[in-house]
C-alpha cells in the first residue's frame, strides 16, 4: 500500500470501524485522530489504535494521504474549510455521512471539488460510539464513493482500493442518485421504524398491553429507531427534498392495500404480499447493472456442540468454499440460523443441494 498516513477526525461507530479495520489489515500504516472527547482519544490510544495520546491539532494532519471526516455534516464544513491551507495538494478527504448532497455542493463553493471524494459506508448499527466500533464491520459492506468529475482519476482509484483492501465492496455513484437512492433504502425505512414506535405507544392501553407483548416481528422491523435521534434529525434536514418525496410515494402505496382491504380485494391483497415476498427473496442473489452479486443463504443450525463447525466441514470436504459464515442476530427464522455466502452461482447452488442432501433445513434469499 502506497498509503503511509490516514487522519481521522471523529471517532464514533463509523470512524472508528475504518480505523480499527485499517489497523487490523494494514499494521505499518499510521493513524492519527481528533475527537471532541478527549476521552476517546485516550480510548483510541490506549488500545494502540492511534499515535496520538492528546486530541490532534490541525497541523498534524499536513502529510496525511486520505483524510476521514467523521462528525456531523456542519462540523465537517468547518473542518474542510480549516484544512483547506494545511493537508498537502495530494491529500484526498473524503466523508462517511449518508447524504451527500449538501457537503458536495458546500465543497464547490469552498473551491475544494478537486480534493473532496464523498463516502458512505453502507454499514452501521443502532449503537454509537468508539466502543462499540469493529474491525470488521466493513467486512462485504457496500462503501458507495460520489467523485466529481474534478477529482483526479488516479485519486479516486487510490481511494477505491484502500477501501477494496478493507474488505469493503467499492461502488462510484453519481451523489445526487445516491441520495434519492438511500432515502428509499435507509431514509425512509428508519422514518417507518420510528413512526410505527410513536404510534404504538399512543394508541396502547393504560396497561402497556401492546409494549408487553410485542415479540419478533415488531422488535425486528423497528430496531433501527434505536438509532441516534439527533444524526437523524440531521439526515432529514439534509436529504429533505428525497425524503419527501419517497415519503409522498410511500403515502401512495399504503393507499393502495387500504383500499384493497376495504374493497375485501382477496387477490389484491394477496398479490401485494406476494410481489414484496419476491422481492425481498430476490435481493441477496439477483444482480443488476454494477451492483455485484450476494450468493447466501440461511440454514436452521442444529442445536448442538460443534453444529457450525460440522456444516463447514461438510463444504469443505465438497471442495465447497466458504466466502462467509456467521449467526444473525433477528428472528427472522428460527433461532439459531446460520448465514452462509458463498463465492458464485454455482457453489451457492451446490452448497444448498449438499446441505438439503444431510436434512439441514436451507432458506433461499
Amino acid at each position: 500500500m502506497s498509503t503511509k498516513k490516514l487522519g481521522f477526525i471523529g471517532l464514533g461507530l463509523i470512524g472508528g470501524s475504518i480505523a480499527k479495520t485499517a489497523r487490523r489489515i494494514h499494521p505499518d500504516i499510521q493513524l492519527i485522530a481528533r475527537s471532541g472527547h478527549q476521552s476517546t482519544i485516550t480510548e483510541a490510544y490506549e488500545a494502540g489504535l492511534i499515535v496520538n495520546e492528546k486530541n490532534a491539532g490541525l497541523e498534524d494532519f499536513a502529510d496525511c494521504d486520505f483524510i476521514f471526516l467523521c462528525t456531523p455534516v456542519q462540523q465537517n464544513l468547518v473542518y474542510i474549510e480549516r484544512l483547506k491551507n494545511v493537508m498537502k495538494p495530494s491529500c484526498i478527504l473524503t466523508d462517511v455521512g449518508s447524504v451527500k448532497g449538501d457537503i458536495h455542493r458546500a465543497v464547490s463553493k469552498m473551491g475544494m471539488d478537486a480534493h473532496f471524494i464523498g463516502g458512505h459506508p453502507m454499514a452501521g448499527s443502532e449503537k454509537t460510539g468508539l466502543s462499540n466500533a469493529t474491525a470488521y464491520l466493513l467486512e462485504n459492506a457496500y462503501y458507495i464513493l460520489t467523485p466529481t468529475e474534478a477529482v483526479d482519476p488516479s485519486c479516486v482509484d487510490a481511494l477505491q482500493s484502500f477501501v477494496a483492501s478493507l474488505g469493503a465492496i467499492p461502488m462510484r455513484m453519481d451523489y445526487e442518485a445516491h441520495d434519492a437512492a438511500t432515502a428509499a433504502i435507509s431514509h425512509l425505512p428508519h422514518v417507518i421504524a420510528a413512526a410505527l414506535v410513536n404510534f404504538t405507544e399512543q394508541s396502547d392501553d393504560s396497561y402497556g398491553t401492546r409494549k408487553a407483548i410485542a415479540a419478533g416481528g415488531f422488535r425486528d422491523i423497528t430496531r433501527i429507531a434505536s438509532s441516534s435521534p439527533v444524526m437523524w434529525e440531521e439526515i432529514c434536514l439534509a436529504n429533505q427534498t428525497q425524503l419527501l418525496s419517497m415519503l409522498d410515494q410511500f403515502q401512495g402505496v399504503l393507499s393502495g392495500i387500504r383500499e384493497k382491504i376495504l374493497s375485501l380485494d382477496a387477490e389484491g391483497i394477496r398479490g401485494f404480499f406476494q410481489s414484496a415476498k419476491d422481492y425481498r427473496d430476490s435481493l441477496a442473489v439477483t444482480s443488476k447493472g454494477s451492483m455485484q452479486a450476494v450468493f447466501e443463504f440461511y440454514c436452521d443450525l442444529i442445536d448442538e456442540a460443534g453444529g457450525i463447525a460440522t456444516i463447514a466441514t461438510i463444504l469443505a470436504s465438497n471442495h465447497l468454499n466458504i466466502k462467509n459464515i456467521g449467526i444473525i442476530h433477528n428472528r427472522e427464522f428460527e433461532d439459531g440460523v446460520l448465514k452462509i455466502e458463498m463465492y458464485d452461482g454455482d457453489a451457492y447452488e451446490r452448497a444448498i443441494a449438499l446441505l438439503q442432501k444431510y436434512h439441514y433445513t436451507v432458506h433461499k434469499r
